[in-house]
C-alpha cells in the first residue's frame, strides 16, 4: 500500500516539477532579467521584422537562448504589432518581453537639428552636414525657403528628407501668416513678404522693434525710397557668410539686384530664412511715421521722422562707437 501511494506521489510530483522547470525556463528567456550588462544602442532598418531583429538581438549579446527562443516566444506570447524603424537604447538587463514591446510600441531616439531665425540658407546646409547620423548629401536650399526651428530626426534619415520638412514648414506658415496681413503691409505677394522679412530679421534681435523696422521699410517702400540696408550691401559679396570687416565705398555703390543703397524697392531675393515673428512684423508693421533708424549702442535702435534728427542720432553712434576705439 505504502509503495502505491509512494508511487502516485511520484507520478504527480514528477509532471508537477517539469511544469514549474517549464514556467522557470519562459521567464528566464522570456520575462526574465536579459544579459545586457549596460544600456545598448540597436538601430532597426526599415521593414525589419521580428525574425531580423531577433538576429540583431542575439548578435549584440541582449537576449538569452539565441533568436530561435525569440522568435518561439514572441510569436507566441507577444504582440502582433510590426517592429518600429529607427535607434533604440534596450536598457541594460531588460527582459526579451520588454525588449520586443520597446521595439513595437515604445519611442524611438529622436535628435534634433536647429536652425535659428535669420540664418541664410548656406549655413542651413552646413547645420544638416553637420547633424549626426543623418544621411546622404543636400544641396543649398533656395535663400528664405527654410522656416527656422527645431526639427527632429532618427538616426538614418537623410538630410533631404529632413530639409523637405523645413520647407513644408514654411510653405504652410507662410500661407497662415499671409492670409492674416493687415491692409498695412506694404508688399503685395507672399514672395515679396519673404524678402522683405529677411532684411527686418537681419535689422534687429529685438522681438519690440520687429514691427517698428518693418514700418519704416514699408514706409519707404510707399515712398519710392531706397531702403538702404546694410544686409542687403553683405548678402551677395558672402551669400550669407559673415563679411568680417566694415563696407567698403565700392560695395556700397554695386548694382546688383541686392543693394538697397543702389536701388530703390526691394532685392530680387531673400537675403536669410525669416522667422515667424519677422514676417507677421511685415504682414502688420507698426504705425509709425519714421523713415530712418541707426543703432543706439545698447543693442537696440533710435528711430528718426526727419532727415536731419536721423543725422544728429548718427552723430551720437559714431560718437559711441569711437568711445568704444571702433572709430578714429
Amino acid at each position: 500500500m505504502r509503495r502505491l501511494v509512494t508511487k502516485r506521489r511520484i507520478l504527480i510530483f514528477v509532471p508537477v516539477a517539469l511544469l514549474l522547470a517549464a514556467l522557470l525556463s519562459v521567464w528566464l528567456l522570456w520575462a526574465g532579467p536579459g544579459p545586457a550588462g549596460q544600456d545598448t544602442t540597436l538601430i532597426v532598418a526599415e521593414g525589419t521584422s521580428v525574425s531580423r531583429v531577433a538576429d540583431q538581438l542575439a548578435e549584440q549579446g541582449l537576449i538569452r537562448g539565441g533568436a530561435g527562443s525569440f522568435r518561439f516566444f514572441a510569436r507566441v506570447l507577444g504582440s502582433r504589432d510590426p517592429i518600429q524603424t529607427g535607434e533604440f537604447v534596450i536598457p541594460r538587463g531588460a527582459s526579451a518581453a520588454r525588449i520586443l514591446d520597446q521595439l513595437q510600441h515604445g519611442r524611438p531616439v529622436v535628435r534634433t537639428v536647429v536652425i535659428p531665425e535669420g540664418l541664410p540658407s548656406v549655413l542651413v546646409r552646413d547645420r544638416l552636414l553637420a547633424a549626426q547620423y543623418l544621411s546622404g548629401d543636400v544641396a543649398v536650399p533656395a535663400e528664405g525657403s527654410v522656416l527656422p526651428g527645431g526639427y527632429t530626426y532618427r538616426r538614418g534619415e537623410s538630410r533631404a528628407a529632413v530639409l523637405a520638412r523645413m520647407q513644408n514648414a514654411m510653405r504652410a506658415e507662410l500661407a497662415r501668416l499671409w492670409a492674416a496681413r493687415r491692409p498695412a503691409a506694404a508688399v503685395t505677394t507672399p514672395e515679396q513678404a519673404i524678402i522683405l522679412a529677411s532684411i527686418v530679421e537681419k535689422e534687429t534681435a529685438r522681438a519690440a522693434e520687429r514691427r517698428l523696422v518693418a514700418g519704416v521699410y514699408s514706409n519707404r517702400l510707399r515712398q519710392n525710397m531706397p531702403l538702404q540696408a546694410d544686409p542687403t550691401v553683405i548678402y551677395p559679396v558672402t551669400r550669407g557668410r559673415p563679411l568680417g570687416r566694415r563696407i567698403l565705398l565700392s560695395e556700397l555703390r554695386a548694382r546688383n539686384g541686392y543693394n538697397t543703397y543702389a536701388m530703390s524697392g526691394l532685392p530680387v531675393g531673400p537675403i536669410a530664412n525669416p522667422g515667424r515673428a519677422s514676417i507677421a512684423a511685415v504682414l502688420n508693421p507698426a504705425p509709425t511715421p519714421a523713415l530712418y533708424f541707426v543703432a543706439d549702442g545698447t543693442g537696440g535702435h533710435v528711430f528718426a521722422n526727419t532727415l536731419a534728427e536721423h543725422n544728429a542720432n548718427v552723430e551720437r553712434w559714431r560718437a559711441i562707437r569711437r568711445a568704444r576705439g571702433e572709430l578714429p
